[in-house]
């Protein structure tokens, strides 16, 4: 253990973040707004294109509470969502005490099955109980099936919420994920493909909405010479400090989709004549993932070596991997909630494995993840 950890996705710095930050304390402006969080919004805009709008907030988390609060889910209310996923995207229908209803997963993306969705939505609406919202997720930067998913949310006039926090630089069908949801969320935490040390982006076409998270992420102020408050806010608006980072950040982004592409790519290669392992890949030319984290799907039965015999192969050479999600209706927090399932999820939580997918990933510790495989694949490790 006496080499440097090789950790799963660890924040890369570009080199020019630290000019908009020395900018920032230059002027002063070290507060929860000045030029830094207004140009980065403007960067984002830009570069996910569709005419859209960004507001700049603390976490990925607090636009997807914002989110909700904006489509008016409240107490009571019952809101759609992905089961495989973190829980960030399903703790904040809490905040709302309002109900998730869990949806499970299709094979091609591992995100949730359109199919399933419309059972779901259907079965709801017989009870009475017609769901205010459905988040949904681009999982490990693996675009969603949008077509499909857009189709049963405007059948039953459902919006949608667009977990992107994952997918900055995916598309699907050449359209950038960010720009598929009524409202989408973006995260920048520190594993992120970009980062601003911690933070995230609430996205729109409609600027009312925009403009109405950023009311309420700065504690909703009223317009008076005092503080006057009409409604509950939040202290969740981006620092000036942190969108500096995130300048900096937007710079090398689709250098660091490229690079984690070519480590996803290493793995392709890597595993592609070991029986029984799969890395999870596009689906079609349909999707262009950025490859966040590169997965992997082992049958034991096949590959003589379990995702478990992997994971702690890694740790013994101080190289962080991670198992995937475990699904949200198996969280004993939501152990009383109503899911629609359909196994796959539960699978893919048993036999798959996050891999070290980091776009810092230097060719000395690329040769210390294949040495690893190689152990783990020859010897079996029974």
């Amino acid at each position: 253990m006496s080499k440097d950890k090789i950790w799963l996705s660890s924040p890369h710095m570009g080199g020019e973040e630290i000019k908009y930050i020395h900018e920032a304390f230059d002027s002063n402006w070290v507060a929860p707004l000045g030029p830094n969080v207004n140009e980065f919004e403007n960067e984002i805009e830009h570069y996910l294109g569709g005419n859209i709008n960004v507001a700049a907030l603390s976490s990925g988390t607090a636009a997807i509470h914002l989110a909700l609060i904006l489509l008016g889910v409240q107490k009571g209310d019952e809101v759609i969502c992905q089961s495989f996923t973190f829980a960030a995207s399903a703790n904040p229908i809490l905040y709302q005490k309002a109900t998730p209803i869990f949806v499970d997963s299709e094979t091609d993306t591992w995100n949730i099955c359109p199919n399933l969705l419309e059972e779901c939505i259907i079965d709801r609406i017989s009870k009475g109980k017609k769901p205010k919202a459905i988040i949904a997720v681009h999982l490990y930067g693996m675009p969603f099936k949008a077509d499909e998913i857009q189709k049963v949310a405007l059948k039953y006039e459902i919006p949608i919420i667009e977990d992107s926090a994952e997918a900055l630089g995916s598309s699907y069908k050449g359209k950038k994920c960010g720009l598929f949801g009524d409202v989408s969320v973006l995260s920048f935490n520190g594993n992120k493909i970009i980062t601003t040390s911690g933070g995230g982006a609430l996205v729109s076409k409609n600027i009312e909405l925009v403009n109405k998270s950023i009311f309420l992420a700065t504690q909703a102020r009223d317009q008076a010479p005092h503080y006057e408050h009409s409604e509950l806010g939040f202290n969740y608006r981006m620092s000036n400090i942190c969108a500096g980072i995130g300048r900096g950040q937007m710079l090398v982004l689709d250098k660091h989709v490229n690079k984690r592409r070519d480590v996803n790519k290493f793995y392709r290669e890597k595993f592609n004549d070991i029986n029984g392992v799969k890395i999870h890949n596009e689906p079609s030319k349909d999707y262009f993932s950025n490859f966040w984290l590169t997965t992997v799907l082992i049958d034991e039965s096949k590959a003589g070596f379990s995702v478990n015999d992997l994971r702690l192969a890694f740790e013994e050479h101080n190289i962080e991997s991670r198992p995937l999600w475990k699904p949200m209706h198996l969280q004993p927090l939501y152990d009383d909630t109503n899911s629609y399932l359909n196994g796959v999820s539960e699978s893919l939580f048993k036999n798959g494995l996050c891999l070290p997918s980091g776009s810092n990933l230097n060719k000395s510790e690329l040769s210390r993840i294949e040495f690893v495989i190689d152990k783990v694949a020859k010897n079996k490790i029974k």
